[in-house]
């Protein structure tokens, strides 16, 4: 029977049946797949609750989208329209403004929460 999370407890045991059906061929709507997709919602609720993860930092943001793009910090430059204002927001020594959030959020498809995150 399922159950809301409460505790550690509840999560590992929960955590453990989700791996169990998962390691099952589960067929689509079957009880088995429904169960786990339940599971897999209040495994989820219970993280977000107890496990917070936040965001990144918005210039490691950048970094991280520009590398998975093959981008160079040059390339910012070509984006924000400045290049030496790009330069200056990778080292920090730049806030970003609400047009180069706009931008980098539009242009790179970085979330707007992790370019205003503890900034």
């Amino acid at each position: 029977m399922l159950r809301p999370i409460r505790n550690d407890k509840q999560y590992d045991k929960a955590l453990a049946r989700a791996y169990k059906l998962m390691q099952g061929k589960l067929r689509a709507s079957s009880p088995e797949a429904d169960e786990l997709e339940v599971l897999v919602m209040l495994i989820e609720r219970y993280e977000a609750e107890h496990y917070p993860i936040a965001p990144p930092h918005p210039i490691e943001a950048i970094k991280f989208r520009m590398d998975q793009l093959g981008m160079k910090p040059s390339d910012l430059g070509t984006v924000l329209g400045y290049r030496s204002r790009a330069s200056e927001i990778i080292r920090g020594k730049r806030k970003l403004t609400l047009g180069m959030i706009r931008t980098l959020h539009e242009k790179l498809n970085i979330p707007v929460e992790s370019l205003v995150a503890r900034y």
